[in-house]
């Protein structure tokens, strides 16, 4: 039995990847400089795969793996071409036309969507070659990794010209498949072939894309796709993981000489194993250990599974579940974790380790043995419950998750009370984090500064945000955010029974990381988390303040949770805490809450079949927040940067009174979708400002995206604002940004008007 580890945070043990990029794109780095430093990360990295039988490389990217994968293909919108390195590869990431970005699977990571204008590729640059030759420099062997050609296939996105004038980007049609898979196998086989020349003997290939729903016709595709990549003097091994794969038969039929299958997000994997059996010519690349939960495992389960598996599997190699890059570096660096926590977590390096230690305890070291039964004991000792908190989600009854009366009704009285005008403008809630506030939160935290200074200090920043934003013309405003380090952290360490890190970062994309609290134990709000900034920012001024939140689903799926009860009474406790929220704001005269929701789609199963169980609990989660919210009072949510089209109606069962979601780098594309829903049903504020790209945009540019979304929605159902918060832009990008949406919005609504008065 060997080992493999793979997909390790590529951020570094001090976020030296984020420091780099920054660095390099800021202009205080020279190219040679961040080379330099990106290549002693890698270094840094390898240690950390020391003791694994298998390690990998072609693993830190620059960006993104997906970004990677068209470089290296080729496949660049002509707008990006001619390739010129560094500088065109940020620009398709973070430039004025960047690639539009969207969530992995069902994951809090984004990658960049590849625009693909003709089926043709060539190899543009080898990053796995150039990889396995770093590595081999430094002495070590590896095993080079890349995104598979359906993965790769499967989320791009094909261009089209439409019939406007205008360009449409859309998944590949089935028909188009063959043509463009046949075009990037070829441009494959020439990384394959080139890497069999340098001596290379073993490749892993990633297909989580095997995970969705694959039509049988791709399984086709497949089998003769990897047919002839097989033939490029490379041995294969696939890894499909997130969920069980689409075709377990299909699957274990490739031409390929091993398969990865996840044993942990699902049971079907087994079931199907069980039922086919194992081909004996193949390897396993059994993912055993959870790399998206950073509980340590139960070494003990863990052992009898794999004697399970080994009666049908000769070669085995044991691995996580999934990349690793889902979980901090390492929980070596924590101090200050509730007592009993600690020795309970595993983050990726622990998680290798966990592997070691697996491998010890199965070919028979006493000492593992007896640490594997230490850890099984103590994950079985209960931990951190509250029952008064279980009584409360079991008392719940269906009245709890319905708002009355319906929307059309509510919005009629909103609208008296609040008196928006045409096409309302508004921002989604945060403003710049400059260093002078980071400086502030973390000399607060070091006990540095004063409650009262600290306080002080916010607020004359929110009183700055509030007379930006008078200046501006915004209609609806917001306080900023400035106390908050992260949309959900903040929230987690105001509730109980969640834990925070110090050290624990995650890479969400480019250089931008989030800390995923720790969900340890029932949650309840012992006090408002929000109010006072929310009252202060409404003092300052006559235009209403949203109250923000952050919704039950998005505070569960981007926290580490508990495993010892259903994500769904997870999300019931975490709504209660926030309905407490919504009546404390209500009560403080705040008209406008809105409850945020980004992760919404990200947490629905990769399979369809299993969608309206999710769904059913996410639905009523939302709907428990603010089910006892007054009918004047205007309840919004935020969507940003995943997939939407297909579950616009299970939004719309949400039941709030307006959405606001990301729409500028699809150009708007999402509201095509919403043209299925009866008219007026859903008011929305379609993002017409890139928040992740440094670019201004132009006041033509956003009345087109706004001209687009009138087609489909009527004029008083629409608003306008950015695609997401504003917190990672400068003060001095946003203010001519929003002054440009504003005047696009006044613009447009004059037209509107006049079109209206003129009929």
């Amino acid at each position: 039995m060997r080992t493999f580890a793979f997909g390790f945070p590529r951020l570094g043990v001090h976020r030296q990847y984020k420091t780099l990029l920054e660095r390099f794109w800021d202009g205080s780095l020279s190219s040679e400089a961040f080379q330099q430093g990106i290549a002693e990360l890698k270094r840094e990295r390898l240690q950390e795969y020391q003791g694994m039988d298998v390690i990998p490389s072609n693993e830190l990217s620059l960006y993104d793996p997906m970004l990677d994968t068209a470089v290296m293909l080729g496949a660049l919108p002509s707008r990006f071409r001619p390739y010129a390195g560094l500088s065109t590869y940020f620009a398709l990431a973070r430039g004025k036309h960047a690639l539009e970005l969207t969530k992995w699977f069902n994951t809090n990571y984004h990658y960049l969507v590849p625009e693909l204008e003709e089926p043709t590729f060539e190899l543009v640059q080898n990053f796995p070659l150039d990889d396995v030759r770093f590595h081999r420099h430094e002495g070590i062997e590896t095993v080079p990794t890349l995104i598979g050609p359906y993965t790769f296939l499967r989320l791009s996105k094909r261009v089209r010209p439409a019939g406007d004038g205008l360009v449409r980007v859309a998944p590949l049609r089935e028909e188009e498949f063959v043509e463009f898979g046949s075009a990037a196998v070829a441009a494959y086989s020439a990384v394959l072939h080139s890497l069999a020349t340098e001596g290379v003997q073993l490749a892993v290939v990633h297909e989580p894309a095997l995970a969705l729903e694959v039509p049988e016709s791709h399984w086709e595709l497949l089998a003769s796709w990897y047919g002839e990549l097989s033939r490029c003097g490379v041995q294969l091994w696939v890894l499909c993981y997130y969920d069980s794969v689409s075709d377990y038969r299909r699957y274990s039929e490739l031409p390929v000489a091993g398969i990865g299958l996840d044993f942990v997000s699902n049971d079907e994997n087994w079931a199907e194993l069980q039922r086919y059996g194992f081909p004996r010519e193949k390897t396993l690349i059994a993912g055993i250990l959870n790399g998206r939960q950073v509980w340590r495992s139960d070494l003990i389960e863990r052992l009898r599974f794999l004697e399970r598996l080994h009666l049908w599997v000769e070669e085995l190699v044991i691995a996580p579940s999934c990349p690793l890059f889902h979980l901090p570096v390492t929980v070596s660096l924590e101090r200050n974790l509730p007592e009993g926590l600690q020795e309970r977590l595993a983050f990726a390096r622990e998680r290798i380790a966990e592997l070691r230690l697996l491998k010890a305890a199965w070919e028979g070291d006493p000492g593992a043995l007896r640490e594997a039964q230490a850890q099984t004991q103590l994950l079985q000792t209960p931990f951190a419950r509250n029952e008064r908190v279980r009584q409360r989600v079991s008392a719940l009854r269906e009245g709890d998750f319905q708002r009355t009366p319906p929307a059309p009704l509510r919005r009629q009285l909103q609208q008296h009370r609040l008196q928006l005008p045409l096409l309302p403008t508004t921002t989604i809630g945060s403003f710049p984090q400059t260093a002078e506030i980071r400086r502030l939160r973390s000399q607060y935290a070091r006990g540095e500064l004063s409650a009262s200074a600290y306080a002080a200090a916010i607020e004359q920043h929110i009183r700055h945000a509030i007379a930006v934003q008078e200046e501006l013309g915004l209609d609806v405003l917001v306080h900023g955010e400035f106390e908050r380090s992260d949309m959900v952290e903040y929230f987690a360490q105001r509730l109980e029974g969640f834990a925070t890190t110090e050290h624990g970062w995650v890479l969400s994309y480019g250089s931008r990381v989030y800390r995923p609290p720790i969900i340890y134990g029932d949650v309840w709000r012992p006090a408002p988390m929000t109010v006072r900034e929310i009252t202060y920012a409404q003092s300052l001024t006559s235009k209403p303040v949203k109250g923000m939140l952050t919704g039950p689903v998005t505070m569960l799926l981007w926290s580490y949770w508990r495993q010892d009860i259903p994500a769904e009474e997870l999300a019931y406790e975490l709504a209660l805490a926030i309905a407490d929220e919504v009546r404390d704001l209500e009560a403080a005269g705040i008209r406008i809450i809105q409850i945020d929701e980004p992760a919404f789609r990200e947490g629905a199963p990769l399979k369809r079949r299993h969608w309206d169980s999710y769904f059913r609990w996410a639905i009523r989660a939302f709907r428990l927040c603010h089910a006892r919210a007054r009918p004047e009072t205007q309840i919004h949510t935020h969507m940003c940067y995943s997939e939407f089209n297909d579950i616009v109606h299970f939004i719309a069962e949400l039941d709030f009174d307006v959405l606001s979601i990301e729409g500028s780098r699809s150009k708007g594309e999402i509201v095509d979708r919403f043209a299925t829903l009866p008219p007026g049903s859903i008011h929305v504020g379609v993002g017409v400002y890139d928040v992740h790209s440094p670019a201004i945009p132009e006041v033509s540019d956003i009345e087109a995206i706004l001209a687009r979304v009138l087609q489909v929605l009527p004029p008083e159902a629409v608003w306008v604002n950015p695609d997401c918060g504003l917190k990672t832009r400068r003060w001095e990008e946003v203010i001519p940004a929003l002054r440009n949406m504003v005047t696009a919005a006044r613009r447009v609504a004059h037209r509107v008007h006049a079109s209206s008065t003129n009929s």
